[in-house]
């Protein structure tokens, strides 16, 4: 069954993370899967197991609980977000095979651009040179699961500073500018998809 993708442009991520929700207790065995490529205003999302300790000093930046897995994270402008809304029962995979997916497809398209990055079994997401470039927080409900990966394009990254990122202290963020990439975000995700779906076919 072909997936659909939608392009969200910028979003305030409670409204999303609320059609998400909405969209994964609505389907249907006949629902197509989707994707949705979002960026989002400035805001930090703290998953099922989040601590509030790890927030420091989050100033006027909303603070929103959500429901994904994972700890605190950082959304902001520039930076690229696929969320997967995927019946995993129709496709045949677990949680472990999705996530590596999407880790694969961020590490593939960071290649594209001659930047070397690695997952890591201890602490989910995508790094480069111990830095973190690409995070992941997933929710399966019903066979369905939603949110997905970000990964860091062109943003400001200082609100990283505030907070833990994922729950370890001085975890240093980048970002693909800092290597002298240029590419719009929106095309960034694109390339991850393009990767994801390939990925997933195989």
């Amino acid at each position: 069954m072909p997936f659909k993708i939608r392009q969200l442009g910028v979003q305030l991520y409670e409204k999303v993370w609320r059609d998400m929700q909405q969209f994964t207790q609505t389907r249907t065995p006949e629902t197509p899967d989707e994707i949705w490529l979002v960026e989002h205003f400035p805001v930090y999302t703290l998953g099922l197991n989040g601590k509030r300790e790890h927030l420091l000093n989050v100033g006027e930046i909303p603070v929103i609980q959500t429901d994904r897995g994972g700890q605190v994270t950082y959304h902001g402008e520039g930076q690229a977000i696929v969320y997967i809304l995927f019946d995993l029962k129709r496709r045949n995979l677990n949680s472990q095979q999705i996530v590596s997916h999407l880790e694969n497809a961020m590490i593939q398209t960071l290649t594209d651009y001659k930047i070397p990055a690695v997952a890591r079994a201890d602490a989910r997401g995508v790094y480069v040179e111990n830095k973190k470039i690409g995070s992941i927080g997933l929710r399966i409900k019903q066979n369905g699961c939603y949110h997905g990966l970000s990964l860091n394009n062109n943003m400001d990254l200082t609100p990283f500073n505030f907070i833990n990122p994922c729950g370890y202290a001085d975890l240093k963020m980048t970002q693909l500018a800092d290597f002298g990439v240029t590419i719009k975000t929106n095309e960034l995700s694109q390339q991850i998809v393009s990767h994801l779906l390939k990925n997933l076919n195989d």
